[in-house]
């Protein structure tokens, strides 16, 4: 098998590339390339390839309020999923997400991604809200990485 390699996403290219993988996984929250843009301004933004292939991509938003929380997401194309790539892109998120200085680490799926849910309470979240967002009717869930939890 090729190897995965993850790498930071610089310039437009790779920031349509991030852009396709996000809004394939969340297409209620699909971006325009100005909005990716301006994410990569605040957050790290990583595409994961095996060889030349695009298969996923993460964000890690910088540590933020009294308790420090960063939040981490991994994203893999439903083509590549159960394959351990997504734990890979997920831990190395991680790693950058306590370079930060992160104490609490979050993430956010939408509700009817059950892989993404699966995989979540597998690497130890645990769910803190369900919400839906004012003038939508997709449901999101919060979740925290319980202490002692996967990556912790």
């Amino acid at each position: 098998m090729t190897e995965l390699r993850i790498a930071p996403v610089e310039g437009d290219d790779m920031l349509e590339q991030w852009r396709h993988v996000h809004n394939v996984i969340v297409p209620p929250a699909a971006m325009s390339l100005a909005d990716v843009r301006e994410r990569a301004g605040r957050n790290r933004l990583e595409n994961a390839y095996l060889g030349d292939v695009l298969i996923g991509c993460s964000t890690v938003r910088p540590p933020a309020g009294e308790a420090g929380a960063a939040t981490v997401i991994a994203r893999v194309l439903p083509e590549f999923r159960r394959r351990g790539l997504g734990s890979v892109l997920y831990e190395n998120a991680l790693g950058h997400a306590r370079e930060l200085g992160a104490t609490v680490i979050e993430t956010c799926v939408l509700a009817v991604n059950e892989d993404g849910l699966r995989f979540a309470g597998r690497h130890g979240f645990v769910e803190v809200e369900r919400y839906v967002l004012d003038g939508e009717q997709d449901e999101w869930v919060d979740l925290r990485l319980s202490p002692g939890g996967a990556g912790d």
